[in-house]
């Protein structure tokens, strides 16, 4: 045995060793080329410190860094026909779903759970980009529905964070059914009075934003997602005219007022909170009500208790 590996084997042997890199440790700035080390990313929410280039994040991500200390409770993934066309383009559609599956450790393109954000319980459905574009098939369309009646039964406000490309074409007018059933879902959840909040992620198009997408009652973009319909470079092609800068961009909607507020991820959390307090007539803030003695007595109502202030003797 030589001297090296005698005296210096845990140093050396590292060095010399072939050891296996795990891949991206850093990862590209889509704007600026700037290389990020992943493990910044990840603390920051996946929020580019430099630029504020918001990466897309798995549903599960944004489920733990959404609820208090990461705590919730998934709701139960609702089961689907699978491939009920037959569908076959390049490949088979079950083995698109396969490959999804195994991809995101999901059973189709959304997750709901119910937690506590700032201490105030509600229901968050997320769709996932990576599950085949967060597109809307029978499985995607039956958990939103599901989100939307166990808010419903709870009695609990919903959140919705879209991310999708549209309808799922595999499943064809199925998947277009799905449009008008969850608008129905919804619409039971406005007449109970429950509040429903929309967060449009980059990229929210196609049927989404014909139905629940379009629907809530704060619409919240994070900054620089594209909203739309149909992509920029299909309308191009149709009016055959240049589109605006930043056109379909969350910052443009809102300048003409087709989204509410464009607020970061990294003040999602408590800005969702102050708004559903106003929603759901919650104080704010207590303030502290003086109250002016009458000549005699003084009596208020305040929290089912009535007040009594005597007039002082002389």
């Amino acid at each position: 045995m030589n001297w090296i590996t005698s005296y210096v084997r845990p140093k050396i042997n590292s060095m010399l060793g072939r050891r296996d890199m795990p891949e991206n440790l850093w990862i590209k700035d889509p704007d600026t080329g700037e290389m990020v080390f992943h493990k910044d990313l990840e603390e920051n929410l996946w929020v580019i410190p430099a630029s504020g280039h918001h990466m897309k994040i798995s549903a599960r991500e944004r489920l733990k860094s959404f609820f208090d200390d990461g705590a919730y409770e998934l709701l139960e993934s609702p089961k689907a026909a699978i491939d009920p066309l037959k569908f076959r383009d390049e490949r088979r559609y079950t083995d698109r779903l396969r490959d999804a599956k195994a991809k995101t450790g999901m059973e189709d393109a959304v997750l709901s759970g119910v937690g506590k954000v700032e201490g105030l319980e509600l229901l968050a459905t997320v769709q996932d980009f990576a599950f085949m574009g967060g597109s809307l098939g029978m499985a995607a369309g039956e958990a939103i529905i599901r989100g939307f009646e166990t808010a419903l039964e709870r009695r609990l406000p919903l959140v919705l964070f879209a991310a999708s490309g549209g309808a799922r074409m595999q499943e064809g007018i199925l998947s277009l059914m799905q449009l008008p059933r969850t608008t129905v879902a919804l619409d039971r959840l406005k007449e109970a009075g429950l509040p429903y909040i929309v967060v449009l992620t980059n990229p929210t198009t196609g049927g989404v934003t014909a139905s629940y997408a379009m629907l809530g009652d704060v619409h919240i973009a994070e900054p620089g997602a594209l909203i739309g319909f149909a992509g920029p470079r299909v309308i191009e092609q149709t009016i055959r005219e240049k589109l605006p800068e930043g056109f379909q961009r969350a910052e443009y909607l809102k300048e003409h007022g087709m989204v509410d507020m464009v607020v970061s991820r990294l003040e999602m959390r408590e800005t969702i909170a102050r708004l559903l307090k106003i929603l759901l007539k919650e104080k704010v803030a207590e303030t502290p009500v003086a109250l002016e003695p009458a000549e005699d007595v003084l009596s208020a109502d305040a929290n089912d208790e009535t007040v009594t202030v005597e007039k002082p003797e002389a």
